[in-house]
């Protein structure tokens, strides 16, 4: 016989889903595996797209300056993501580079690591993921910030 269904791990995934930008969360545990995907509906944002055509002319300037940004970053973690010095989140959660504010970063821009040694933790449904070193090196980017929202096999840390 199998498993029951938790719900409350449901609801908790559904939770994590809605309140972040990810469109996708999967969840295992002994033997059960969950996939929600969040759906993508054009009807929301056409409303938004009616009035920013009357917002243009007020900020041209500002718009052009602002959308080259974000797609360069995009790209930056697109190609880590294949590196092998990368390290990538295991899961889907939010990361965190330190066991609690009040502590130090596990690594920083230049730190060597050996193979095991802890980057960052990962959350999930309220529980902190240790994210281990796969290779030993000196750390030379750290991609993300702490509270960032991670998907699985986003790059991390990278290790040269």
């Amino acid at each position: 016989m199998s498993n029951p269904i938790d719900t409350k791990v449901i609801s908790k995934l559904a939770e994590i889903l809605d309140k972040s930008n990810l469109t996708e969360l999967e969840y295992e545990d002994e033997g059960c595996r969950i996939c929600l995907t969040k759906e993508h509906r054009p009807a929301a944002p056409a409303p938004m797209a009616a009035p920013l055509p009357m917002a243009m002319p007020a900020a041209p300037a500002a718009l052009p300056a602002a959308a080259p940004a974000a797609p360069v970053a995009a790209a930056e973690n697109e190609d880590y993501s294949k590196s092998p010095n990368a390290v990538k989140s295991p899961m889907v959660g939010v990361v965190y580079l330190s066991a609690d504010p009040n502590t130090p970063n596990y690594v920083k821009v230049g730190d060597s690591v050996k193979e095991g040694d802890i980057v960052c933790l990962i959350e999930a449904m309220k529980t902190f993921n240790p994210v281990k070193a796969h290779k030993g090196g000196k750390v030379t980017k750290i991609l993300v910030e702490g509270g960032d929202p991670v998907e699985y096999g986003e790059a991390l840390v990278i290790i040269e």
